[in-house]
C-alpha cells in the first residue's frame, strides 16, 4: 500500500503501531505504561543506558507489515555512532539481512555529518537521526541494536510501522551491508556491492573517504556489473564525484538522491575526510541473475600548463586511501548471507575514542 504517494486511501485491515521503549511489543493499549516520579505514563521509560558489548532487541514484529519509519538518536560522538550497529533479521532467516554501523544505516560515513536530508534520510544538527526507506515484511521482522562503541551510551528510539499490509512471498526486502578497506590495495577496485546471485534492485550507497596523500583522490570510476557482464561492466561513471553528482571535486551541498554532508576541508584540493550519497530512486539499477558494483581508486596529479585530454590521462595515476561503504539494495528471501561485518577495530580506526 503506498501510503505516502497516495496518502488518502484507507485500506481496510491496515493498522498503524510503533516501538519504543514506552511500548517495546507495539501492542494497541500497552504504551506508556512506565511510571516516573510524575506519575504512572508520564515519561517513564524513554531511554535506556547501553552498555559496551550489550545488544538490545528494538523490535520482534510478526507480519505481515511494513517498516515505514526509524528515528533513533543517541550522544553526538564519532565513536557512538561509527562503533554501534543496526541488524536487521527478516522472515526468521539464520542471519541477517542488513548490518551496518549506526551512522552509515541513518546515512552518514565516519560518525560524523552537518544536518541534512536527502530522500532516505534526514539528521539534525544534534544527530535526532531518521530513515524513511520502506521495509516490507510478510512474516517476521527482528531489529536489534548492538553496542560495540567501548562505551556506554544513551538509546532513545522509535520505529514506526504498519500491520494488514498485502506483501507477495518474492517482495523486495531491504537488505544492506557495510565494507571498509584502510588503506585500499592499488589497482584493485573497492567493492561497494559484493556479489549477489539474485534479483536486485540496488538502491544506492554511503561513502567514506579518508585521503591519505594530499592530491586529488576521485578519478575513479564505477563499476555495475550485471547478469552476465565479466571483465567489463554494463554501467560504467566517469569519476567518484560525478557518481555522488557533483563535479570538479565534491562540494558542500547535498540533495534528495545525492551530495555530501560532511567535508572536512575546503580547499582546492578536496583532501579532507567527505561523506557522501547517491540513491537511485529515479534511475533505478536492477538485474535479473547477477550484481556486483565497485569503485576504482584513481587520483590526479597535475604536471602539465598545457590541458589537453592526452595531459589528463598522462596524469592519472592509482592510489590507496581509508575508504568505507554502506550499500542499499532490495532482494527477495530466502537470501544469501551478507559478507561479515568489519569489526569494531577497523570500524573505529582513525576515528578518535576518548580515554575510559
Amino acid at each position: 500500500m503506498n501510503l505516502f504517494h497516495a496518502p488518502y486511501l484507507m485500506t481496510p485491515g491496515i493498522v498503524s503501531r510503533s516501538i519504543s521503549f514506552e511500548n517495546p511489543t507495539g501492542a494497541p493499549s500497552a504504551g506508556g505504561q512506565a511510571s516516573s516520579p510524575l506519575g504512572q505514563g508520564r515519561k517513564g521509560s524513554a531511554v535506556r543506558h547501553v552498555q559496551d558489548g550489550e545488544t538490545v532487541l528494538l523490535a520482534d514484529i510478526a507480519g505481515p507489515g511494513t517498516i515505514r519509519h526509524i528515528w533513533l538518536t543517541t550522544h553526538d560522538k564519532p565513536h557512538l555512532l561509527r562503533g554501534s550497529l543496526i541488524r536487521i533479521t527478516w522472515e526468521d532467516q539464520p542471519h541477517p539481512s542488513v548490518e551496518l554501523p549506526l551512522c552509515e544505516f541513518f546515512g552518514f560515513a565516519n560518525g560524523k555529518c552537518n544536518a541534512f536530508q536527502s530522500a532516505l534520510h534526514s539528521v539534525s544538527s544534534a544527530k535526532g537521526m531518521n530513515v524513511w526507506l520502506p521495509m516490507p515484511f510478510t512474516k517476521h521482522a527482528r531489529v536489534e541494536f548492538v553496542n560495540e562503541s567501548g562505551a556506554r551510551l544513551p538509546l532513545f528510539y522509535q520505529i514506526d510501522y504498519t500491520l494488514g499490509d498485502t506483501h507477495d512471498e518474492g517482495v523486495g526486502r531491504l537488505h544492506a551491508a557495510f565494507n571498509r578497506q584502510n588503506p585500499t590495495t592499488k589497482g584493485d577496485d573497492f567493492e561497494i556491492l559484493p556479489e549477489r546471485r539474485a534479483r536486485v534492485r540496488f538502491l544506492g550507497a554511503v561513502l567514506g573517504v579518508r585521503p591519505h596523500d594530499p592530491l586529488w583522490w576521485g578519478e575513479g570510476e564505477l563499476k555495475a556489473y550485471l547478469d552476465d557482464d565479466g571483465a567489463f561492466a554494463t554501467i560504467v561513471g566517469t569519476g567518484a564525484e560525478d557518481y555522488v553528482g557533483h563535479a570538479f571535486g565534491i562540494q558542500d551541498e547535498a540533495f534528495l538522491h545525492n551530495g555530501c554532508n560532511f567535508r572536512e576541508k575546503a580547499d582546492a584540493a578536496d583532501t579532507g575526510t567527505v561523506s557522501v550519497y547517491r540513491w537511485h530512486l529515479a534511475d533505478p539499477i536492477l538485474c535479473e541473475r547477477r550484481m556486483r558494483i565497485t569503485m576504482q581508486q584513481i587520483g590526479h596529479r597535475p604536471t602539465y600548463k598545457a590541458r589537453t585530454i592526452d595531459d589528463y590521462k598522462a596524469e592519472l595515476y592509482e592510489r590507496a586511501d581509508d575508504w568505507s561503504a554502506a550499500a542499499f539494495w532490495y532482494e527477495a528471501t530466502p537470501s544469501a548471507p551478507l559478507p561479515p561485518c568489519p569489526d569494531a577495530a577497523l570500524r573505529l580506526a582513525g576515528i578518535v575514542i576518548p580515554p575510559p
